[in-house]
């Protein structure tokens, strides 16, 4: 005759609360037969500052991730063609404002310098923002973009996006290119063709070349940076091989 399995302290207590079979099920469902859920262990205490400190930057980028909104990549913003210029925005008319805002924007860069020139000034005009400038290609490597004339709708890190007077956009890359910009010193409003309005009648004469005109020109081998990168970026005067 099998000798009888002595009961576990567990079985003598259900017993005393339940009957025989209640505390039976309760025993092998809650007990016997219950899941074990493990988890890891603590790192060694070596690793738990390495530990720590990744899990404190893995918080704070969750942190930040939910804070910004992550921003486009180069690739998003070319599909949605953030870089190009539409066609109905493709006309000369709709930039002479911008124009005449750079006009009163460079004046203020130069301040007097608009008059005298020199090294001060070209080292403003180094660092200045040439959107809305009115251009002109004096010079390239390629004889076909020579006369190309304009106001710049984009100031890229190699190209220049000028749109001209008859409503078209043309990309003039800066590398073996010298662009001429003229900037009117008197207080008229001058335009790009050299006109300027005489007495309260508003009537136009023709000034000669370059009066009361402040001109330069602008080497674009050297002159390949966005705007956001000259505006904090030192230029030492250095001889170029060729000119």
């Amino acid at each position: 005759m099998a000798s009888k399995q002595p009961q576990s302290i567990t079985q003598s207590l259900l017993s005393r609360a339940h009957s025989p079979d209640s505390a039976a099920r309760l025993f092998a469902d809650k007990i016997q037969h219950r899941t074990l859920h493990l988890r890891p262990s603590s790192p060694p205490p070596s690793n738990a500052r390495e530990a720590r400190r990744r899990a404190r930057l893995k918080r704070d980028s969750e942190r930040k991730k939910a804070l910004k909104p992550k921003p486009l990549s180069a690739r998003q913003r070319r599909k949605l063609g953030l870089y190009e210029v539409p066609k109905s925005g493709q006309k000369y008319a709709i930039y002479e404002p911008l124009h005449k805002l750079w006009v009163g924007y460079i004046r203020e860069i130069l301040g007097n310098e608009v008059y005298t020139g020199g090294q001060g000034a070209a080292a403003k005009l180094a660092s200045a923002d040439f959107h809305g400038a009115a251009v002109e290609v004096v010079r390239s490597g390629c004889v076909s973009r020579v006369g190309i004339k304009g106001i710049v709708v984009r100031d890229s890190r190699f190209v220049f996006e000028v749109v001209t007077e008859k409503d078209v956009v043309k990309t003039v890359p800066k590398e073996g290119t010298i662009f001429r910009v003229e900037v009117p010193a008197g207080d008229g409003e001058d335009d790009v063709g050299g006109k300027e309005k005489d007495g309260p009648g508003g009537k136009e004469k023709k000034g000669k070349a370059g009066s009361g005109k402040f001109i330069f020109e602008l080497h674009g081998e050297q002159f390949r940076y966005r705007p956001a990168d000259r505006a904090t970026k030192k230029f030492k005067t250095h001889f170029l091989k060729k000119l």
